[in-house]
């Protein structure tokens, strides 16, 4: 591992100029964890590949940040075919879509990301391009109109969704190559993928300074690069390595503690212990208490402390457990 003594050249960025980007990983080897989907992923795939044919049809879901977006670009690349990329709010009509699926080339892969955002008009036009390849347009309206139907070259879509509740049975049904949830990694994975992005970002880093930063990442890589950027942001304008007293003063600017909670995660377990006696509170009561949506509480910072052990649903509502006392009140 690196020492803080050593020198690292940083790999030059994509052509885009887009960091984010360059710290994606460029290969099977380079994605760190999601172990069962990448096995699952690489039979898919291969045999497609070997048959000639386009792979079928992916819908990978999780939390945000996990990498969906990151699988999408290896299965492309995987299968050696271009990607065209689009989200669920990106396609209002369904002219949009139609301009998008008639202009795939064999093979092609394309990415829908938020998919569960599309409207019901634009569903029922992409069944049949899933399931059969063809395009039903109708021209005209009323006594005249007619359909016309395109066939489509063969493709392969890859979607993307957080809320896989909100996707119709029809569309969940139609992902024949297979539907892959992405699990929240381990301190070790995002500590492995924390050193990768520090010898592209040319940082000299300690493994037990990773490790420091890992266990304030959320378990989500995403979060993880976020982080090590701004503590070496810190650290450049500093003039000195990437430290632990560096990233502490970097986490307690940006209002980060020793558990990854955020100030609006603290204030919301503030306020479920002491404005409501530890609850039980409802999601409502949550919201006007804090001041936040309730569906970022219920998105965003409720999963996380869910999952940390600080609180607890039940069927009256949230309680906060002994743990997040403690963590409050130390």
């Amino acid at each position: 591992m690196n020492t803080q003594g050593d020198t690292h050249k940083p790999i030059e960025r994509d052509s885009s100029g887009n960091l984010d980007q360059t710290l994606r990983p460029q290969s099977w080897e380079e994605y760190v964890g999601q172990a069962k989907t990448k096995e699952n992923l690489r039979i898919l795939l291969t045999a497609a590949r070997e048959r000639g044919h386009a792979a079928e049809h992916i819908l990978l879901y999780g939390p945000p940040g996990l990498g969906k977006t990151t699988l999408a670009h290896l299965i492309s690349k995987t299968l050696g075919t271009n990607m065209r990329t689009t989200s669920g709010p990106a396609i209002e009509r369904v002219g949009d879509l139609a301009a998008i699926l008639t202009n795939l080339s064999p093979g092609d892969v394309l990415f829908i990301d938020e998919i569960h955002r599309l409207s019901k008009s634009i569903e029922e036009v992409l069944y049949p391009a899933m399931e059969s390849g063809v395009l039903d347009i109708i021209i005209g309206k009323g006594p005249s109109a007619r359909t016309v139907q395109l066939d489509l070259p063969p493709f392969t879509l890859v979607a993307a969704t957080t809320r896989m509740s909100l996707l119709s049975s029809p569309l969940r049904s139609r992902f024949s190559g297979g539907t892959f949830r992405l699990e929240f990694y381990t301190d070790d994975e995002i500590a492995h993928i924390l050193k990768r992005s520090a010898e592209l970002l040319g940082v000299n880093v300690h493994e037990e300074t990773l490790a420091h930063i890992a266990k304030r990442c959320r378990a989500t890589p995403r979060t993880a690069n976020y982080l090590l950027k701004r503590c070496r942001d810190l650290a450049q304008l500093e003039g000195t390595d990437l430290s632990n007293d560096i990233i502490d003063k970097t986490f307690d600017l940006l209002e980060i503690d020793t558990l990854g909670l955020t100030g609006p995660d603290r204030a919301l377990l503030f306020a479920i212990i002491h404005k409501f006696n530890g609850g039980p509170v409802g999601l409502n009561t949550m919201a006007a208490a804090t001041g936040e949506e309730m569906s970022t509480i219920e998105d965003v910072l409720e999963p996380y402390l869910i999952r940390q052990g600080l609180i607890e649903r039940t069927p009256r509502g949230r309680i906060a457990s002994s743990l997040a006392y403690t963590h409050l009140n130390p």
